[in-house]
């Protein structure tokens, strides 16, 4: 009989695909539970379990039911941060190994994080937590400079603005309390987003670990280098290549780094995504998340084993063996193209140049005509993204920034409506 995995996820988007489309090549029944209805023509063979995210207790008993009339489930994965936490939930309730639920939401919310890594004895900046009703003029007054603000819940950089000054501080402010007030963040109904946090900046290099954890223990899948410089005002991501080009030393510090934010967490099963800066005082983390990698950056890493990270992560939730994690190519990178500006997208040229480029392996632009579009801190989203492999990280960094340079996107300023 097929063993049956739970995948929850926020959306039936590509990245939730991409998993069930493992699944099934692994020959497993995928169930998703998810809560918007599914609008893909019902790829996983039965309809979703409907779920809320903000009550996970009433969810995960509507997934314990549900296990209780079709059969239990072998694994469960999740995709997403807040998905991640209902999955702790319920596996909880249905005797999977995952992690605890107070594991993961300590690494979803970044003043608990914070709080768990300072009391680990990991580097931690100054950092506080302020209501979104506070006078942003006195806790400008009260902050060091350059300080960073960011949402607690939110992901993707999402709401993080540097601040150097009092006046810049004050404006970061009311512009997360609008971000935090859009649609979108105020039905989630989180707690949390009732707060923001102030930290120091920290200054230095920036990288990604891909992990998987059994039982508390790590295996490192991929270590990126952040080519670009994330120096703010804003913090969007574009380039993640691997294997990382720091010395032996550093890239070891990161590794044991992330293996003690794993621990001051209690995060036991299943994919991490961490991220960290590293400067002359060590390793700083910056966030655990207890999920893989966003969006479609997962399609930059392929094995020799000829699974990618969707493959392992779900065979290692069912219990079964995925092989060698090697790459198949000595390097891989992923760039994740941002958005230039706020407005609708039209349409892009120079998609088959940029796929021409050598060392690039595909372009996936996910921009639709007519979708509106918002740049960081607002946005969370890119126009797609550009996917490359080579002899060497230097040449498929240069692959990524020739390929991203062949692309012209037409984004016009979105008319009032009416």
């Amino acid at each position: 009989m097929a063993k049956r995995i739970l995948l929850i996820a926020a959306t039936t988007g590509y990245q939730t695909r991409a998993f069930a489309e493992a699944g099934l090549r692994a020959g497993y029944h995928v169930q998703l539970a998810t809560d918007h209805c599914p609008r893909l023509g019902d790829p996983w063979g039965d309809a979703a379990i409907p779920v809320k995210f903000h009550k996970p207790e009433a969810s995960s008993t509507a997934i314990l039911r549900h296990a209780q009339r079709h059969g239990p489930f072998d694994g469960v994965i999740a995709v997403g941060d807040r998905p991640s936490y209902l999955a702790a939930v319920a596996a909880r309730q249905l005797g999977l190994a995952y992690s605890s639920p107070e594991s993961v939401f300590a690494a979803w919310n970044k003043f608990a994080a914070r709080e768990r890594f300072r009391a680990a004895g990991l580097p931690v900046p100054s950092y506080r937590r302020i209501p979104l009703d506070a006078d942003p003029a006195r806790a400008a007054a009260e902050s060091r400079y350059p300080s960073v603000l960011k949402p607690l819940g939110l992901s993707a950089s999402r709401g993080v603005i540097r601040a150097d000054h009092p006046a810049g501080f004050a404006a970061a402010f009311h512009r997360i309390r609008a971000i935090l007030a859009s649609p979108d963040i105020v039905r989630k109904h989180e707690e949390q987003d009732r707060f923001l946090q102030v930290e120091d900046y920290i200054d230095g290099r920036e990288f990604a670990l891909e992990g998987i954890l059994t039982a508390g223990q790590l295996r490192v899948i991929a270590l990126f280098d952040k080519p670009d410089p994330l120096t703010g005002p804003y913090f969007e991501e574009t380039l993640y290549v691997t294997p990382s080009r720091a010395p032996l030393d550093v890239q070891q510090a990161i590794v044991d780094a992330t293996r003690k934010a794993i621990q001051a967490l209690g995060l036991s099963d299943g994919p991490v995504h961490a991220e960290m800066r590293v400067n002359a005082a060590g390793v700083w983390m910056l966030e655990v998340a207890a999920r893989p990698i966003g969006g479609l950056c997962a399609k930059a890493l392929r094995f020799e084993s000829g699974l990618n990270l969707e493959d392992v992560v779900m065979r290692h939730a069912a219990g079964d063996p995925f092989g060698s994690l090697s790459l198949d190519a000595p390097a891989r990178g992923v760039m994740m193209v941002p958005i230039p500006k706020a407005g609708a997208y039209q349409g892009v040229e120079g998609v088959e140049q940029a796929r021409a480029t050598p060392g690039v392996e595909d372009v996936a632009i996910t921009a639709s005509p007519g979708q509106k579009l918002l740049p960081l801190p607002e946005g969370a989203t890119y126009l797609g993204f550009i996917f490359a492999a080579g002899a060497a990280p230097e040449s498929v960094e240069d692959a990524l920034r020739r390929a991203h340079a062949q692309l012209r996107f037409e984004i016009v300023e979105a008319l009032p409506v009416l």
